[in-house]
């Protein structure tokens, strides 16, 4: 009897020795081809919005480049429409993680000519979708079943969002949070951590640069901050809602307007260009200056994040491709400095906590966005962007961006 149990443990053992062996490698191939795609499109991006942006008044041409976008898109690939990550969430849950590998190409051009031309739209979208279209491609190439194709997929999606924004543990967390609201895929953590970490190593050696702005608390204020964390958890869930109900409600008037997706783009790009010549065009494209400036405690429009909101929702409402993320970031940090503002706290430090927590609030990732706060900004803020993150997630109810998330939570407190 003891001889068939240790042959059982010892066959045990050697079962997940060999286990071990497979995802470790599955996943540093993973990292190591997401980190050189997502690299390479992180730089054509740069370079197009470095060339196109170097003509005066380019944003007229808004209306085409978003005509455009959603053409290639229509007839190419309709899976790439929209921001990208919620499509390879629906792919995980309906389809094992099956992705039509023509949406990497097409997700790729489309967003680029949406953001070099102005659209409000971000970069972690197409890089997820491209990291899960290329996991998906290599699981029919290794004819795989449907778990492990499952698996691959999602260390596609933590490796993208890591070489997106250079935070290899917050992007391998969010890829097995987002899936499942209430719940962390543990059996997922080893391949995921690989995938991300070897993702953010890979583009990072391509040359990909991030920006890290380590903001300093003085401790001895500790108790204030403590209360001011949380009374801007509640503003930053609420800021949440508002981006989820103005993009539902940007859909909506898409949906009602009798014409083809490509000639809603035209729409959607004058829209765009009046507005922009009404604001400014700060609010166009990636808009990282409104993010540096609020870090930095500059002056910003007090109503900035509101723009950004609207720029955002008919962007991607409208025939624009590309992420979600990179905006609720730009709506997050310019929120939380005008709410520093109001207050009179510190506006680096409850911009960068601003940041995180409408992420939490609109996506659903607590953990990974308070995660994202100590790779971005330094430890010293942690605990109360945590604090932050938690109530804003709270606050924001079953709201989400994601609509194809699934609910393994039934309370939110």
């Amino acid at each position: 009897m003891n001889d068939r149990a240790g042959q059982s443990i010892l066959e045990r053992e050697k079962e997940l020795f060999i286990g071990i062996i497979k995802w470790i490698f599955y996943a540093s191939c993973i990292g190591i081809i997401i980190g050189i795609s997502s690299g390479a499109f992180i730089r054509a991006l740069e370079w197009s919005i470095s060339f196109v942006g170097g003509h005066a008044y380019y944003f007229f041409l808004l209306p085409i480049a978003l005509f455009l976008s959603e053409l290639i898109v229509k007839h190419l690939a309709p899976e790439a429409r929209g921001h990208g990550t919620e499509k390879v969430i629906e792919a995980v849950h309906l389809r094992s993680g099956k992705i039509n590998f023509m949406v990497v190409p097409v997700k790729a051009i489309a967003t680029i000519i949406t953001i070099a031309f102005g659209g409000s739209a971000g970069k972690e979208g197409p890089c997820a979708q491209i990291g899960a279209g290329l996991s998906s491609l290599i699981a029919d190439i290794f004819k795989m079943n449907d778990e492990d194709r499952r698996r691959l997929v999602i260390c596609g999606i933590s490796a993208g969002f890591s070489a997106v924004f250079g935070t290899p543990i917050a992007g391998s967390i969010f890829g097995i949070e987002v899936i499942y609201v209430g719940s962390i895929l543990y059996e997922m953590m080893l391949a995921s951590f690989i995938a991300g970490i070897v993702s953010f190593q890979t583009a990072s050696l391509l040359g990909v640069k991030y920006a890290y702005h380590f903001t300093s608390i003085a401790l001895d204020s500790n108790q204030t901050l403590f209360i001011a964390a949380i009374v801007s958890g509640i503003a930053f869930g609420a800021c949440s809602l508002l981006i989820i109900e103005v993009m539902g409600y940007a859909k909506k008037m898409s949906n009602k307007i009798n014409a083809s997706s490509p000639v809603k783009g035209l729409i959607g790009g004058a829209a765009l260009t009046a507005l922009a010549l009404i604001f400014s065009t700060q609010y166009l494209g990636l808009s990282i200056g409104l993010i540096e400036r609020s870090l930095e405690g500059s002056p910003i429009d007090p109503y900035a994040f509101l723009v950004k909101i609207v720029f955002t929702g008919i962007t991607l409402s409208f025939g624009g491709s590309g992420g979600v993320i990179t905006p609720i970031f730009v709506i997050g940090s310019t929120a939380g400095a005008f709410f520093a503002r109001v207050l009179g706290l510190s506006v680096p430090a409850f911009a960068a906590i601003g940041l995180v927590s409408v992420l939490a609030g609109t996506t659903k990732t607590p953990i990974a966005s308070s995660i994202m706060a100590i790779e971005l900004f330094g430890p010293y803020i942690g605990p109360y962007a945590a604090i932050a993150c938690i109530i804003s997630f709270i606050v924001s109810g079953p709201s989400t961006v994601y609509p194809s998330q699934v609910f393994s939570l039934k309370k939110f407190v």
